[in-house]
């Protein structure tokens, strides 16, 4: 085994600034799990995630592996691999991810008609397994905009066959295969919400997997390549079609209505649960069955659900206003303490803004631009990182001529630009969440009385189907108000501290009452199909 390689001092830099450019962009980045992450015992391993978002995914997966003591010093170098046209051009987001160290990946899709030859790649991450590191890899092999995972390439498995075959005379070699599921609340959108959840690891060594030592049966490839998209898929939203997805959403939230505390995770997993039986339910939409059994009961449910939210879509409000119906005197009053909040918060803020105004402006037409450059299979996906690119840009520009001009007037006023900016964005969130409230009351005084009693009682019919399917068929909790309270609880203590988790309004990250939420003035619900 030869040498370890020594992290460079320009992946920490690197990895300081996508944490910086992450947690500007994103609300809330969540990471669950990180201590299933091999340890001492088992220093090789393939992280191997799902593809959502092209060179983001990259990016959160660099900064959620953590750098503590505990993962020795030779840990701290997560190796990702990376499509070969990034490499040798002369661009910013070329020279970044080769200051990562990243390995390069020919695609058949970027060379058609062409052979592709990967023997070198192969060689470089085999033997960086063998010496301890941790590689990371997108077996998708392509970002994908639709709501289902992509078949999984069997590189991976390939590359553990041939690492435990090059090993087979260290019977306690180990390597293992550390699934992460990445799930973006919505994935272009500033100020939104993202879920790394790492999955149990699968763990191999020569004397226990024979099956994979060479010569090996490609089915045992096949069967290990399905193993891997079993996990991965097994903590994000991996659906059939938008609509499914769309109608789990509902079912969630009037499962778990506004008012109830959740966790970014728990709420996931929630809106998995109703996916998952909506998803066996519809594999039987083409065979006739009985209009009385489950998945009869599922696809009715399911088309229920889809069209109360298509209808309240098209009113431009969200479940809560019919969850809770409110008298006009009622509706009066606050729409009058959110127009004033709002007002408030935007006067407050509006020196910041005038700092953040460039940002905005370049990312909003830039992704426009963007749009129009292709199909939507292949911009979508890049959205993202097109706007954290262009903001980076305009805020390293933006600050440092605002602090000049600041220190000319107190150079001890410049220093707090920054936390100006910053104090910013918090009550823009908060701004917007209550222009959003604003907004649904107006909505509701045009829809009128008639209407929206018809709607409630649609919405109660619905709430009691989905808690007889929750409690009696899925298992989920009878009071999940209290049920997910507790474990936020937990949470916010290990993460923030027993003094820090009290607190009802924190500066670093919005506590938002849906993690729907992002820097709108609406809650974006539709998705557009891809044609």
């Amino acid at each position: 085994m030869t040498a370890t390689t020594t992290t460079p001092w320009s992946y920490f830099c690197i990895r300081l600034f996508l944490k910086l450019v992450l947690k500007i962009f994103y609300g809330n980045i969540v990471v669950e799990n990180t201590h299933l992450i091999p340890g001492d015992n088992a220093l090789s391993s393939i992280l191997c995630a799902n593809h959502d978002n092209s060179i983001t995914d990259a990016s959160v997966l660099l900064t959620s592996v953590p750098l503590e003591a505990r993962l020795i010093q030779r840990r701290s170098l997560l190796r990702m691999t990376a499509k070969s046209t990034h490499f040798g051009k002369k661009s910013f987001v070329g020279w970044l991810i080769e200051a990562t160290g990243a390995v390069p990946v020919k695609r058949r899709v970027d060379f058609p008609g062409a052979p592709v030859d990967n023997t070198d790649t192969m060689i470089k991450l085999i033997e960086a397994l063998e010496d301890g590191e941790i590689i990371g890899f997108f077996p998708e092999g392509v970002s994908r905009y639709s709501p289902a995972l992509a078949p999984l390439k069997s590189g991976v498995s390939r590359i553990v066959s041939q690492v435990l075959s090059r090993n087979r005379d260290k019977p306690d070699f180990e390597v293992s295969i550390l699934p992460c599921s990445i799930t973006y609340m919505r994935r272009q959108h500033f100020r939104s919400d993202v879920l790394v959840s790492f999955q149990p690891p699968i763990k191999f060594r020569p004397k226990y997997n024979p099956e994979l030592l060479e010569p090996v049966d490609f089915e045992c490839i096949c069967k290990l390549t399905g193993i891997i998209h079993e996990r991965i898929s097994a903590g994000t939203l991996h659906a059939p079609s938008w609509k499914t997805l769309r109608s789990a959403k509902t079912a969630a939230q009037i499962y778990a209505p506004l008012g109830t505390t959740i966790s970014l995770g728990d709420h996931v997993r929630m809106v998995k649960t109703f996916l998952e039986a909506f998803k066996d339910a519809g594999s039987h939409k083409n065979v006739k069955i009985p209009v009385n059994t489950n998945s009869s009961r599922i696809m009715r449910l399911e088309d229920a659900l889809e069209e109360y939210q298509d209808q309240l879509s098209r009113w431009h409000i969200k479940d809560e206003c019919i969850h809770i119906p409110l008298s006009l005197r009622a509706i009066l009053c606050k729409m009058t303490l959110s127009l004033i909040w709002t007002v408030l918060l935007l006067t407050l803020c509006l020196p910041g803004v005038v700092l953040w105004a460039p940002v905005f402006i370049s990312t909003g037409l830039g992704a426009r631009w963007y749009k129009t450059t292709g199909p939507m299979s292949e911009t979508e996906v890049r959205i993202a990182h097109t706007k954290q690119l262009l903001g980076f840009f305009s805020l390293s520009s933006v600050l440092p001529i605002a602090m000049a001009c600041t220190c000319f007037y107190s150079p001890a006023a410049a220093m707090f630009v920054p936390l100006v900016m910053w104090v910013t964005l918090r009550w823009l969130e908060d701004s917007m969440a209550s222009a959003r409230i604003f907004i649904a009351f107006a909505c509701l005084l045009w829809i009128g009385p008639a209407e929206l009693h018809r709607m409630t009682l649609v919405r109660e019919s619905l709430h009691h189907r989905v808690m007889d399917y929750a409690e009696n068929s899925l298992g989920l909790p009878a009071d999940p108000a209290r049920h997910f309270a507790d474990s936020v609880v937990k949470e916010m203590v290990r993460t923030r501290g027993s003094w820090m988790s009290k607190l009802h309004y924190s500066i670093g990250a919005r506590r938002k009452k849906s993690w729907n939420e992002s820097l709108r003035f609406d809650e974006k619900v539709d998705y557009t199909e891809d044609d």
